[in-house]
């Protein structure tokens, strides 16, 4: 399957520029950033919301996992979850499954973008299967779709910094398997 006939008119009629990329089978976001050679930060990740008030498009790098407690304040909802594929295949009938854009709203889904993908001079995301990507400008996506700006991305975890080991200079003391062999050459030489 090739890029959305729908995204790709869009995109045509906006005059937005863009391009379009060929890769293997990816399913996952780190798997095409991989296969595109995009960093996780620029590939934008699209996950389908459920909420009190409806689907909701959240955008986000593909890098990065979604803090539900941040976005259920920035969208000021009740009730929030991860959609599940059933949702996905009503909603976005015309691609496959997971390989949505952040074009919400062709679909009349709103679409809330994490501020992460703001400082992306472009975007990379998926144009409807799991074998191309698109391009564009983020600017150029965000003047076109309008979407809901919030930062609700899960903040990675501070780990302490590790300390190095350091080698010791002395010689290894031998063990007890060492010692034993040592003693029996000791003994079959005497014999």
């Amino acid at each position: 399957m090739a890029i959305s006939g729908r995204l790709k008119n869009f995109l045509s009629d906006a005059k937005i520029r863009y391009s379009v990329a060929a890769h293997p089978v990816a399913y996952t976001a780190q798997e095409i950033a991989a296969a595109q050679h995009v960093p996780g930060r620029q590939l934008a990740k699209s996950v389908l919301i459920k909420t009190d008030r409806g689907l909701r498009l959240a955008v986000l790098p593909a890098s990065s996992l979604i803090d539900l407690k941040k976005l259920k304040a920035a969208l000021r909802v009740k009730l929030i979850s991860i959609a599940k594929e059933s949702d996905i295949k009503a909603a976005f009938s015309d691609v496959e499954v997971g390989a949505m854009s952040p074009f919400g709203n062709l679909y009349e889904v709103p679409v809330i973008v994490d501020r992460g993908l703001e400082g992306s001079e472009h975007i990379v995301f998926n144009g409807g299967s799991h074998e191309e990507t698109v391009k564009c400008t983020f600017v150029d996506f965000k003047n076109a779709v309008k979407p809901q700006l919030a930062q609700f991305m899960l903040a990675p975890k501070k780990t302490a910094p590790r300390k190095k080991a350091h080698k010791s200079r002395a010689p290894k003391k031998p063990t007890k398997k060492t010692k034993k062999s040592a003693s029996s050459k000791k003994r079959s030489g005497r014999r």
